[in-house]
């Protein structure tokens, strides 16, 4: 067996989840990733087998590409679909020239604040674990790149874009910044990985 596998994660797991399955199958204990992908999204991940968890590090810092679907008119408390609708508005008459100005203005190095649902630690500990104990969480401000994005297509309330960017920076944080930016609350609806460096999903195994 290949030291590194390329896997498509399927919506509705966690990325430890993949471990577990793979190795429920294989029967071999020693394996990690490099990067993880939330419950709600899908697509590539770099899985390291034996030997091959040595060179994971190498593949965190790359760059990755996604498509991701995003909802305006509506924001949550963890920037997808899985948390509890804070804020709501109605869509108005929104043109292709806005979008495309809006994603031209956020291309290249930008400062957006993290997900308070997500691991970056604060005091020692995860955020989302602080906010499930019920602590007040202020997100902290990180500098996230965007190398490129393009519209894919738009409806009232749903753009479908395509996007590379750095490692560390989040496609929750960059749905809402475009509704920021259009005057309205957004959150991410879909989040599909395609490409980590020049690993690439078409070459990927799916999970029996």
């Amino acid at each position: 067996m290949k030291d590194i596998l390329l896997v498509d994660k399927p919506i509705g797991i966690t990325s430890f989840d993949v471990i577990r399955i793979l190795r429920r199958q294989t029967g071999i204990r020693k394996m990690g990733h490099a990067g993880t992908l939330d419950p709600l999204a899908s697509g590539l991940m770099i899985i390291g087998i034996n030997q091959g968890t040595k060179k994971l590090t190498k593949f965190i810092g790359l760059s990755k590409v996604y498509e991701a679907e995003i909802l305006l008119g509506k924001k949550t408390t963890t920037g997808d679909l899985e948390g509890d609708v804070t804020e709501e508005k109605e869509v108005g008459n929104i043109t292709k020239k806005q979008i495309e100005k809006v994603l031209k203005e956020i291309t290249g190095k930008i400062e957006l604040p993290v997900p308070i649902y997500s691991a970056v630690k604060q005091k020692g500990q995860p955020l989302y674990k602080r906010v499930r104990k019920g602590e007040s969480v202020k997100p902290p401000i990180k500098t996230m790149e965007i190398q490129w994005i393009k519209l894919k297509k738009f409806s009232k309330t749903t753009l479908s874009i395509e996007l590379e960017v750095s490692s560390g920076t989040y496609i929750r944080s960059i749905a809402e910044e475009i509704g920021k930016r259009l005057n309205l609350p957004a959150t991410l609806s879909d989040l599909k990985r395609t490409r980590i460096g020049n690993f690439s999903l078409a070459k990927a195994r799916q999970l029996e």
